[in-house]
């Protein structure tokens, strides 16, 4: 059912996409720096392209951004996730270590209290 629904909304969405792109087919230019700027920086880089692509172009590179703002941000949460399983493991192995000591290297108490108090 729900594979049927994400069908569905793929299927919406590009369509929407479709019709934004036929909407917006002029052609635009995009230039890196305004006139007077770039006249006196020397640098006059322009490109002329269909609006939809700077559309979806500014879309893809917002979510890119976003993407990596999330990954930076969440570096401290990972960080204490590794930190956490080493750890656990760490506890791990000393617990087998602990069950597999042989009976003569236990603690003098502990055998005692493993006899029932029955040692003379």
């Amino acid at each position: 059912m729900f594979r049927y629904l994400r069908y569905l909304f793929l299927v919406a969405l590009g369509l929407c996409l479709i019709v934004v792109a036929l909407a917006n087919r002029d052609i635009v230019t995009l230039s890196l720096l305004p006139e007077s700027m770039a006249t006196f920086a020397g640098i006059d880089w322009k490109i002329r392209m269909p609006l939809f692509l700077v559309i979806f172009g500014a879309i893809v590179a917002g979510l890119l951004i976003g993407f990596v703002w999330e990954w930076l941000r969440e570096s401290r949460q990972r960080a204490e996730a590794a930190r956490a399983k080493r750890e656990a493991a760490s506890l791990g192995r000393e617990v087998k270590r602990l069950k597999a000591k042989p009976a003569a290297e236990q603690d003098d108490v502990l055998a005692l209290l493993e006899d029932g108090g029955k040692a003379g």
